[in-house]
């Protein structure tokens, strides 16, 4: 039997504002997480209007992310 979700595929656009450009640590209490999104373009215009509202603070990132289901043994 095939698993229905094996080719299904979701975006989330997530970050926030990091401790410093190396964009590895987020700050505290600034994490972003938008979505789900059924497809690629709804989550970037999420992307896009969250990201000219911060324009002004350089530490902040937000990045789109595919999510896929993992295969299963």
């Amino acid at each position: 039997m095939s698993d229905p979700l094996s080719s299904r595929e979701i975006w989330v656009v997530w970050g926030g504002i990091f401790r410093d450009t190396s964009f590895t640590e987020l700050e505290a209490g600034t994490e972003e997480l938008h979505g789900p999104f059924s497809n690629m373009q709804d989550a970037e215009k999420v992307w896009l209007e969250r990201m000219r509202r911060m324009v002004d603070i350089a530490s902040h990132r937000l990045f789109v992310l595919r999510a896929m289901s993992a295969p299963r043994s």
